[in-house]
C-alpha cells in the first residue's frame, strides 16, 4: 500500500513556556499546556490551567 489512507493536517505553535495552540485544517484552534498535579509536580506555577494534550486524545476515544 503505497497511498495513504489519511494524512493529519494541524499546525502546533508555541505560545509561552508550556502553552501550545494547535490549529486544524478545519480551523479549529485549541490552546493546550498543563493543570492540576502535573502542574504542581513540575512547579509551573506562572503558568495557566490549560488541558493536556492526553485530556484531548481521552476525549476523542470517547467521541
Amino acid at each position: 500500500m503505497t497511498d495513504s489512507f489519511y494524512v493529519a493536517r494541524a499546525e502546533v505553535e508555541k505560545i509561552a513556556g508550556v502553552h501550545r495552540r494547535a490549529r486544524l485544517a478545519t480551523g479549529t484552534v485549541i490552546d493546550f499546556g498543563v493543570h492540576g498535579p502535573i502542574k504542581a509536580h513540575y512547579r509551573l506555577e506562572e503558568s495557566g490551567d490549560l488541558p493536556l494534550p492526553v485530556d484531548y486524545l481521552v476525549a476523542a476515544t470517547g467521541g
